[in-house]
């Protein structure tokens, strides 16, 4: 199968050279390409000066933007898988051959790299636990399926996700919701317990003031989502 590296990366001087050197050593049979999202701290310099591949974004996307770029990507090139993972050295590449070969196996439509299965490596702060928690209901409510968890970014999907999130994809905080979209569309998804770090560097765009905002975004979001007509894909 021909599968890509999604590295969407804002601001992440300290750790893009060192996740994208951990993925040609630890998943070397994936492509990779890092989206740069109009960075402002020398990362575009650093990707330049260490022959990385990129796509350098005109103005500031978002998450969800950057990765949706990635998409593009992948079906523009006929890839038959791509998968997030962060700048930020959080995901772990050694993973990927498992996700795949779950992926495959069993004719899944995406795999999500859960933490909370294992509940090894870095578990994120008690109150993110608190909220993903919360998530998680909120999706099984939805949905009538459990996700542990659905912030995860480290997500695996084949080409008929791929096809539909480089056409549609949510812009602000797209993990639940994205995952929302799959499951009403009659997707498979799978979770495989991986191990996580904290960060590696930069800051996380989910600050404690914009905590409130995520909460009561991502919760809508979720539930419009939920109540959209789905023809399926």
């Amino acid at each position: 199968m021909k599968k890509l590296v999604i590295v969407p990366c804002y601001n992440e001087s300290e750790a893009i050279v060192h996740t994208v050197r951990e993925i040609e050593a630890k998943a070397p049979d994936f492509d990779y390409i890092v989206v740069n999202d109009c960075s402002t701290d020398g990362t575009r310099d650093l990707l330049l000066q260490n022959q990385i591949h990129f796509l350098d974004l005109p103005v500031n996307l978002g998450i969800g933007g950057a990765v949706q770029t990635g998409y593009l990507y992948a079906k523009e090139n006929d890839y038959d898988v791509a998968v997030q993972v962060d700048g930020d050295g959080q995901h772990d590449p050694a993973f990927l051959p498992l996700m795949a070969e779950r992926l495959a196996k069993e004719q899944a439509d995406m795999v999500i790299g859960s933490r909370f299965i294992e509940k090894e490596g870095f578990q994120s702060t008690f109150a993110r636990q608190m909220g993903i928690r919360y998530f998680t209901r909120l999706i099984r409510h939805v949905t009538g399926m459990t996700i542990t968890d659905p912030t995860s970014g480290l997500r695996m999907v084949g080409r008929k996700l791929i096809a539909a999130f480089a056409e549609e994809y949510p812009k602000d905080y797209p993990e639940p919701e994205s995952t929302v979209f799959a499951l009403k569309n009659g997707s498979r998804v799978l979770e495989v317990p991986v191990v996580m770090r904290a960060r590696q560097g930069g800051k996380s765009s989910i600050s404690l003031n914009r905590s409130v905002y995520y909460m009561i975004k991502v919760s809508m979001a979720i539930l419009v989502e939920g109540k959209r007509k789905h023809a399926g894909l």
